[in-house]
């Protein structure tokens, strides 16, 4: 079935959803295995995956089943390689038994992230399953209205590994690192979060934008980083459209700048 698929990538990306998975629905829909991930109750988590942050239980309330039986379906999505399980590296609240904490962190919980293995998994529960009733029909304007709309949560999340493996590449040579990848506490979130062989910090924001990363976005970043008491070494931004004089020239060993055509460089 795979080999009967053929994709125009010189077309615009619109174009090309709107010619394969709108006129040609069930073609895609085939490539969907095991067929059973389109029903209940596996359908619910892999929307709820999609289309949310990911947290293990804020997807387990959106798909509205019990922790004892979600867990089971995750476990078994996470087997067929459906899923896969990003670790958080947020410290306990709790230091030890007897540490009190205030009433409104007690009932706070540490949140692992469920990540989908394949993108294209990722787009067919994030924007084609909730339109399938209209597909299937043939009818897909309000499927087109919304992917154009929301395109940028597919876009983004793309974008932030590919930086993280290029933060990897950077300090392959020098010192390579210890550990990379998103990271989210109870007060914010960042796109990447990495660390040295030699126990060194770097926080990294990456924009997917038609302009300029401008100075304010670090004095951003480095805001959220004091509230989450991060003791950063190192910044690291990364742009699709490069940055503005005044950041590029304030850089120091302290903040690296990444554009687009860096990304080469993982060829």
């Amino acid at each position: 079935m795979e080999e009967s698929i053929a994709l125009d990538y010189f077309d615009d990306i619109f174009s090309m959803v709107e010619s394969n998975f709108v006129q040609n629905f069930h073609v895609f829909e085939s490539l969907v295995r095991p067929s059973y991930l389109l029903e209940s109750p596996y359908k619910e988590i892999l929307v709820a995956v999609a289309r949310g942050d990911g947290k293990l239980y804020s997807v387990l309330r959106k798909a509205r089943l019990s922790e004892t039986a979600g867990e089971q379906i995750i476990d078994e999505l996470i087997d067929l390689n459906i899923l896969r399980l990003e670790i958080s590296r947020e410290t306990p609240l709790r230091i030890h038994p007897k540490h009190k904490l205030k009433k409104e962190l007690r009932t706070y919980r540490i949140q692992d992230k469920l990540r989908f293995v394949q993108p294209f998994m990722r787009f067919w529960f994030g924007f084609v399953a909730y339109y399938r009733q209209d597909l299937v029909c043939g009818k897909g304007e309000w499927f087109m209205e919304n992917f154009q709309n929301h395109y940028e949560r597919l876009r983004s999340l793309v974008y932030e590994q590919l930086c993280d493996a290029l933060l990897v590449e950077h300090y392959e040579e020098s010192t390579p690192l210890k550990s990379s990848g998103s990271y989210w506490n109870r007060d914010d979130e960042f796109d990447i979060l990495a660390v040295t062989g030699d126990d060194k910090l770097i926080l990294g924001e990456c924009k997917y934008k038609d302009r300029k990363v401008c100075k304010s976005e670090l004095t951003k970043l480095k805001a959220k980083a004091a509230r989450s008491g991060l003791e950063v070494n190192t910044y690291a931004l990364f742009s699709k459209d490069g940055f503005s004089n005044e950041l590029l020239q304030c850089r120091d060993e302290s903040l690296l700048l990444f554009d687009l055509s860096d990304l080469k460089n993982l060829l």
